[in-house]
């Protein structure tokens, strides 16, 4: 005894309705275009293309035959193939970030910091932000005493151009110079 197949195929579209909070923003990564990296846009191209075979599968329950079957399975089949090239992809693009970051890596940051980590991308970015942290902070005891709206602008610029100057005269010293660390 058969049943109806109104229950799956209701079923079925409510869970693709359900499932816009994954094909929604992937379409918007296949929108951006170059603006987002290969391997998020192929991953988005095989999240588009599983839920389409999901939605096409909601009309194909009520026609006989291997329709369904074959295309669930086909459907299935390209968006594991499209995974495993964003897989690939994404695994390039951070073997190539790692080479790009290892190129720019300075081998120290300020005078008298030791170690192979003190010119790292994280340390750079922390200086500069404590840096600039100061600047902001000095802005509000800047205007209450009085300083002119240039010296209120430039006021977070000269902490952040001063970490600058360290770092780019500590990476231009002779290797022999350089502290102990």
């Amino acid at each position: 005894m058969t049943g109806s197949p109104v229950v799956p195929v209701l079923g079925l579209a409510v869970v693709t309705a359900a499932g816009c909070v994954w094909y929604v923003p992937s379409l918007a990564e296949l929108r951006a275009g170059a603006d987002r990296p290969a391997s998020r846009r192929v991953a988005a191209a095989g999240c588009l293309v599983g839920w389409s075979t999901v939605a096409l599968l909601v009309p194909l329950l009520l026609a006989p035959g291997w329709a369904l079957l074959g295309a669930a399975v086909t459907g299935a089949a390209a968006t594991a193939v499209l995974r495993l090239l964003a897989v690939a992809a994404r695994r390039r693009e951070e073997r190539e970030a790692a080479a790009d970051w290892a190129a720019l890596r300075l081998p120290d940051l300020l005078p008298g910091a030791g170690g192979d980590r003190a010119g790292s991308p994280g340390r750079v970015a922390a200086w500069l932000g404590l840096a600039l942290a100061a600047g902001v902070a000095l802005v509000p005891a800047a205007a209450a005493l009085g300083a002119g709206p240039a010296a209120l602008v430039l006021g977070p610029a000269v902490p952040v151009a001063a970490v600058a100057a360290l770092a780019a005269r500590a990476a231009r010293r002779p290797k022999g110079l350089r502290a102990p660390g």
